[in-house]
């Protein structure tokens, strides 16, 4: 287990933590597919439910700061403009939903 850890560029704890958070960004990736599949199968049409948006933005937040610690500017470019989208959705979902109180 050591030599897979030194394999993928962990040798300290602090490194061990980035992967940790690093794993954890991916995760909530995963997560907001699995959020709108279930979704969409208990519709029973494609939909896309606020916690998709929720998911992702934290995913990708999560998966930035890794690349920025690793400076990373494939996993920076890569995440950045997504960041930016899923909060944008996220504020026109809330503007909505103040606009129809």
């Amino acid at each position: 287990m050591h030599s897979v850890l030194t394999m993928m560029g962990v040798t300290s704890a602090a490194d061990a933590i980035w992967v940790t958070v690093g794993l954890l960004g991916q995760l909530m990736f995963t997560g907001r597919f699995i959020v709108q599949w279930l979704a969409s199968e208990r519709a029973k049409r494609s939909v896309v439910p606020v916690a998709f948006w929720y998911f992702s933005l934290l995913g990708g937040a999560i998966v930035l700061a890794y690349g920025i610690h690793k400076l990373d500017p494939v996993i920076i470019l890569g995440q950045l403009p997504g960041t930016v989208i899923y909060s944008r959705n996220l504020w026109l979902i809330r503007s909505e939903k103040r606009a129809g109180q």
